[in-house]
């Protein structure tokens, strides 16, 4: 029986957004994993109700309900220790851990600022009053006065990846010559705009943008494949 993942969707039950969503679908395609992906929306809470949360990812693998796309991650690398390795071991895991929080501390702001007022564009008519009124109270700001002047917002993403960048210049991957979980998690960043912007954010000569590439190709263009825009 295939596992299901209720998976966070725009105004079009095909374009998935969510960049925790994304690291998950990957790390089931890693895995060798199949899943049924139900699409969701922030304003139907009760039908997650059952996990005990309110947010997705939520993975259904039989009588099992695991929430939050790092205790996903961990429950996929215990359940399914006999398919390719999300982490590597102990000190993988670890590591991604810290990829894990620098990508959530700094570059979901950093992205955020950039394409906040295209997710809005493009969110189900239901879920915008809930989106703007949850975020404009996190923020004390209007979306459009959190959304930053794209030139300036664009050059400030890229000197934030100047580290990441240096690190792909060396090696294919985060994770070194294979992806692992670590890279799933930025690269959830970069799909969760590809879903929703048609913004350009990197150069083709750029290393981020060239490991962009190889994971859009990755398990035979699986991301790729998916409603976003060529960019």
């Amino acid at each position: 029986m295939a596992l299901i993942l209720f998976d966070l969707a725009a105004a079009e039950d095909d374009r998935r957004f969510s960049p925790y969503c994304w690291r998950v679908k990957m790390a089931l395609r890693h895995k060798n994993i199949s899943a049924e992906t139900v699409p969701w929306r922030f304003t139907e809470k009760d039908a997650i109700a059952f996990s005990g949360q309110q947010l997705v990812p939520v993975l259904v693998d039989g009588e099992t309900v695991v929430s939050d796309s790092w205790e996903i991650a961990r429950y996929l690398e215990r359940k399914y220790k006999d398919e390719p390795s999300l982490f590597g071991g102990a000190s993988g895991e670890g590591t991604a851990m810290f990829v894990k929080f620098w990508c959530e501390d700094v570059l979901h702001p950093a992205m955020m600022h950039i394409i906040v007022t295209d997710i809005y564009a493009r969110l189900h008519d239901k879920d915008k009053a809930y989106f703007r009124e949850t975020r404009e109270a996190r923020w004390g700001c209007s979306l459009e006065s959190f959304a930053l002047p794209r030139a300036e917002s664009v050059s400030l993403l890229r000197i934030e990846l100047a580290p990441l960048r240096a690190m792909l210049q060396r090696q294919p991957f985060i994770a070194g010559a294979h992806p692992m979980f670590a890279d799933y998690i930025v690269f959830g960043v970069f799909q969760w705009a590809r879903s929703m912007s048609p913004l350009k954010l990197l150069e083709p000569d750029d290393p981020v943008y060239q490991w962009r590439g190889r994971l859009l190709d990755a398990f035979g263009g699986f991301a790729r494949q998916a409603v976003g825009y060529d960019v």
